[in-house]
């Protein structure tokens, strides 16, 4: 179509939610490229987008660019910021009608590298895994400031606070990442905190990730022994000057009430020692001492493009009396800590210990937490009421118990996590299905503090990569994790060996001789469905949000990573044996102390996974316009060696049979046996989980794919152990690490280890085994993307009688879409389909041969809609019987 003239006009179009790829919520993002996005409403059933138009400016008048004839709204390139910078850019977009109004506007501004700043990186001698400092400025400003930036970052983890009052709700700032590469630097607008005349400011510093006891080697100071804080105060006047007043060696520090502050052990808190609030103008601090200057290179310092940790909930908790003590319960295993409501005495001591279950005697369940002392220790400064929260710690936990002669008045669970916006929304008539639903999304804001990790409990909560790729395509359902895998998956590049080994967990603070498994030192660089995150997270990225962005920029480690498998390979087209794999890591049938002697073989596994890692990097450069062949012809070339070797044992376990069929290594004349053959064994084990951390996330797909969808429902929805919905009935709140983790006779797992440290290893808050859910929206909610991004969207529900209704909505880059569908009570199910303009929904409806279909009240075979609300009736539709092994 011609795009329309300037002079005619779509007024019942609007663009609206206009953003760039950053966070709208973010300050100072990182120079660059700045790339727009934006959703379309209208009341027309008949218009598309046509054309957008883009106008920008930064100081002065707008700059309109030409239209430009196209139905992209994701990635498009709105200029350039330089580091302070600030960009103003609306849009508009043409409809067969004309052109909308400019949306309203947006305003992104850069921040700034370390390397730029006045500031110095200053601290005051404390002791490792012990002091925590604070660091402290008085400053005059001759008026009130028209606007006043703090640019502010740490070697560990900081608080700050201008006049009295926080000057930011991130906790834990500035978050993990590979700190030898790169600390974020936040930008905080502090205009409102700053007033004429004295001011003063204060920040305190914690050991953190960067100097405190990490991972369960007990390595200390694993970037450095110093901590200490980088800030920088821009407070620009009305007559354009500007203040400005930056850390070095002018500034004082000293001690307070805060004795210590562990990520594993928790809080100590004597407010005895409480000498007042240094961040206001007046404090004492005459015996402090000045600060001195950090020899770092302040370049590591750059701006933060992922929101930070925040209190995302809060929670009541049940309170009750158990052998002197109070027992709390918060009815959800959460991240986080207790806030406390106490009444005591000058002197008195509160001590609050966390786990997130209980012995069947009712005491706390500590030993799944190994070392990790995850205890909250407070002195009480005055008589009287005084509200307690533990600072630059957080735990994982369900219960709690307060020990001390103070009266407990009431008690709050603080949940924290990243804050990323939730995405998606799923009901149904199985309450089971439900709870685990919500299982999945606890244990994933759980384990997003910072980094995807394992576990939020133990001396652990590391960034496993195998657990990161299984969930990924599930955790990008759940919440908008685009920026926060891009930041991860940029950690994973700089932790790369110069071969392209990617590590087991990122950050990467594991080293060879940290771990023991079976006998043999194990190597955990390269190791397969671990260290294949870094092929498969940005694919399963750019499926869930569209853009190009993570494939662009994770291109180059995509393509190190083949190469290194490549060359491991040497001049065999198979990769080698080798002294450790984690396999198909905790398989229900594997010893109990060896979770990696899973069924399948290991190294079958590692070639599997080689092949799909070769097929992703070729379909990124396909995505990106490069030429695939020779990654095309090596997946070929590695998936016929991988089914001669070990195509005839391929049906013997789930996880085999599942990676051949999902990774398109089983040969088409082989594919319907072998999808029998693991549907077979699913029913003679009565829809039993046979699977380990890799296979789970494959095998109901490997199943519905082939036409098996019945025994995907009889695995998905059985409830004897092991099994998802087991871990809803005995309770759970969260997803467990083992299937078994409380057993049917109420006993709890030990989770013993055969490895050098004899350690055990159960946690009732992992995330990698609800890596089913993405398939649950897609397969029952019949929600699922076609094209990258649901600029196609496949709307494809699978009813069940045991499922009878589901609803569910997922915020895609175009707008919300939504099916909500039920089984009326002569059969007929009936379904409403909401699609957002710009995306073109593909219906794949349950038909049978007798079936009737109507949409929008007409007969009709039509098998795509286009925007709106649908209302779609099928009459004798196919419904999966489930095999009554599963019946409730």
């Amino acid at each position: 179509m011609t795009i329309p003239t300037d002079d005619l006009t779509d007024s019942v179009t609007q663009v609206e939610g206009l953003r760039s790829q950053y966070d709208p919520r973010l300050l100072g993002v990182p120079a660059g490229a700045i790339r727009l996005r934006w959703r379309v409403s209208t009341s027309s059933a008949t218009a598309v987008q046509l054309a957008y138009q883009v106008r920008t400016r930064r100081d002065g008048a707008w700059d309109v660019q030409p239209p430009v004839p196209s139905e992209r709204s994701i990635d498009v390139p709105a200029g350039t910021l330089s580091s302070a910078e600030a960009l103003i850019a609306s849009v508009r977009v043409a409809t067969p009608a004309g052109w909308t109004a400019w949306s309203d506007e947006i305003r992104v501004e850069a921040g700034v590298d370390g390397s730029s700043l006045r500031a110095k990186v200053i601290d005051v001698p404390s002791d490792i895994a012990g002091e925590v400092p604070t660091l402290r400025r008085e400053f005059h400003l001759p008026s009130v400031p028209a606007r006043a930036l703090v640019r502010v970052s740490a070697l560990g983890v900081y608080e700050i606070r201008i006049n009295g009052r926080r000057a930011t709700d991130g906790i834990l700032n500035p978050g993990w990442t590979a700190y030898q590469d790169r600390i974020l630097l936040d930008t905080i607008d502090v205009t409102s905190l700053l007033r004429e005349g004295d001011n003063a400011i204060a920040i305190t510093i914690a050991d953190g990730w960067f100097r405190g006891r990490m991972g369960f080697a007990g390595r200390h100071a694993i970037y450095g022994d110093r901590i200490g804080a980088l800030a920088q105060v821009e407070a620009s006047e009305t007559d354009g000057s500007v203040v400005l007043l930056a850390t070095d060696e002018r500034w004082r520090g000293g001690f307070g009430a805060i004795r210590s502050a562990s990520i594993y052990d928790g809080s100590t808190v004597d407010f005895t020692r409480d000498g007042g609030d240094p961040s206001v103008v007046g404090f004492d601090d005459g015996e402090w001492m000045p600060a001195r200057t950090v020899p770092v290179d302040t370049a590591v310092f750059t701006p933060r493009p992922v929101p930070p940790v925040r209190e995302i909930a809060e929670r009541p908790m049940v309170a009750t009396r158990r052998d002197g003590a109070t027992a709390l319960d918060a009815e959800q295993n959460i991240s986080g800590w207790v806030r406390l409501t106490v009444e005591g005495r000058r002197g008195d001591t509160v001590v609050v210990r966390h786990a997130e279950v209980l012995e069947p005697d009712g005491s706390l369940h500590t030993a799944a937490l190994r070392s990790a002392k995850a205890t909250d220790t407070y002195v009480l400064g005055h008589d009287g009421v005084s509200v307690l929260e533990p600072p630059f710690t957080f735990h994982g936990f369900r219960y709690a118990e307060v020990d001390g002669s103070a009266r407990v008045i009431s008690a709050t669970a603080v949940a924290v996590s990243t804050d990323l916006s939730p995405r998606s929304t799923f009901a149904s008539s199985h309450a089971a299905l439900d709870r685990f639903h919500e299982n999945v999304r606890w244990s994933q804001l759980d384990n997003f503090v910072s980094l995807p990790t394992d576990c939020p409990q133990r001396d652990e909560r590391l960034g496993w990569t195998g657990d990161a790729q299984a969930f990924a395509p599930t955790s990008a359902t759940l919440f908008d994790t685009e920026s926060f895998w891009a930041s991860w998956l940029r950690d994973l590049e700089v932790e790369q060996t110069d071969e392209g080994g990617v590590p087991s967990i990122v950050p990467n603070i594991i080293f060879d001789d940290d771990m023991l498994m079976g006998g043999e030192v194990a190597d955990t660089m390269g190791r397969a469905g671990w260290a294949d995150a870094a092929t498969i997270v940005p694919l399963a990225v750019y499926q869930a949000y569209g853009s190009t962005d993570v494939l662009h920029a994770q291109l180059s480690s995509m393509t190190r990573w083949v190469e290194h498998l490549r060359r491991r390979a040497g001049h065999e087209i198979l990769l080698p044996d080798e002294p450790f794999q984690y396999g198909d890591w905790l398989d229900p049938d594997a010893p109990a102390d060896k979770p990696w002697a899973a069924k399948v073989d290991s190294l079958f596994v590692a070639n599997a996974f080689y092949v799909q890692s070769a097929r992703l990097l070729a379909r990124a450069q396909r995505e990106l316009g490069l030429d695939p062949a020779e990654m095309l012809r090596l997946s070929e070339e590695v998936s016929a060696a991988v089914w001669e070797r070990w195509g005839a044992e391929a049906g013997d376990t789930q996880t085999g049979a599942a990676m051949c069929l999902e990774f398109g290594i089983v040969p088409d004349d082989h594919r319907a046996s072998l999808a029998s053959s693991l549907a077979e064994a699913v029913r003679r084990e009565k829809g039993r989980i046979a699977t380990g951390f890799l296979g789970t996330a494959l095998v109901l797909d490997a199943l519905s794919s082939n036409g098996h969808l019945a025994e995907a429902y009889m695995m998905l929805l059985r409830r004897e152990a092991p099994s998802w919905l087991y871990q809803v009935d005995r309770g759970a709140t969260t997803v467990w690490e083992r299937w078994d983790a409380i057993k049917p006779d109420g006993s709890i797992h030990r989770g013993e280890m055969d490895t050098k440290e004899g350690d055990s290893m159960i946690s009732f808050n992992h995330y990698a085994y609800g890596a089913m859910i993405d398939w649950v929206y897609r397969t029952v909610a019949g929600l699922a993307p076609s094209e990258p991004g649901y600029r196609v969207a496949r709307i494809a529900p699978r009813p069940a009688d045991q499922l009878m209704t589901a609803r569910a909505t997922i915020d895609t880059a175009f707008g919300r879409l939504a099916t909500d569908w039920h089984l009326d009570a002569d059969g007929t199910l009936q379904l409403e389909v909401t699609v957002p303009f710009g995306v073109t929904a593909q219906l794949d409806l349950p038909r049978s041969a007798d079936s009737v279909v109507r949409i929008d009240g007409a007969a009709g075979e039509a098998e795509r809609l286009t925007h709106g609300t649908h209302r779609i009736s099928v009459s004798h539709p196919l419904v999966v019987t489930v095999p009554r092994a599963v019946r409730v």
